[in-house]
């Protein structure tokens, strides 16, 4: 009798130990899905139409910055993210890229929005290049400092042989401009747009828009639903 016991107490140990590990092996699938989930926050597709965008018009992945070139942490973004989501995705054609004007700094983000909007207008071309080179006028201190003037604008602008600088400054005085501009701030209010740099990959914000790693695996698992 004694051993009989024995063999089902035993029995019993083992059933309850590989309960407990079914439990903890659900939960902790349930942490890394929650995890995985919390990185992303669902906000709807995007209306890139007549924005600047770079990449493939067909492309299968639309990613979205919403950005202002007064913000430290956009440059910041274009300099350590954006050239490597180039490379690894918008070079070989998986990936269009957007970038749609926030105006949190008030005036200045105003007339860097007209700036490239008007800029964009004359030549989208060179659109990138001014793009950047804009950012790269950002001082590197003191951010608060007025620095993104319309002289400014057209300093950087005037390293382009394709801009005509008189043109670009009636252009960045049109109303039309600043229509664009507020088809913008449409955007950003309607996606909830609260920090900057905010980056949507279809329609899927990113928590951490420096977690490049994140922003890979979205990209991927998209990729792979289209496939």
């Amino acid at each position: 009798m004694d051993k009989i016991n024995k063999k089902k107490q035993s029995g019993m140990k083992f059933a309850v130990l590989l309960t407990l590990l079914a439990v903890g092996i659900l939960a902790a699938i349930v942490v890394l899905t929650n995890q995985q989930s919390a990185s992303t926050v669902e906000t709807g597709e995007v209306d890139i139409a007549g924005q600047p965008t770079l990449g493939e018009s067909d492309a299968p992945v639309t990613v979205v910055e919403f950005g202002d070139f007064k913000c430290p942490s956009c440059k910041a973004w274009g300099e350590m993210v954006y050239p490597q989501l180039v490379a690894d995705y918008v070079d070989t054609g998986d990936v269009k890229f957007s970038y749609i004007n926030v105006l949190f700094h008030g005036n200045e983000s105003v007339v860097g929005s007209l700036a490239a909007e008007a800029f964009y207008e004359q030549s989208p071309e060179s659109y990138w290049s001014f793009h950047k080179a804009l950012f790269a006028a950002q001082p590197t201190e003191n951010h608060d400092a007025a620095w993104l003037t319309p002289d400014k604008a057209l300093e950087v602008a005037a390293e382009f042989p394709a801009i005509d600088p008189i043109q670009m400054t009636a252009d960045m005085e049109e109303q039309e401009t600043m229509d664009k501009v507020e088809v913008d701030k449409a955007l950003v209010e309607e996606h909830e747009v609260a920090m900057t740099p905010t980056i949507v990959v279809n329609g899927q914000t990113l928590e951490d828009p420096f977690d490049y790693e994140a922003i890979k695996a979205l990209i991927d698992e998209e990729l792979a639903e289209e496939n």
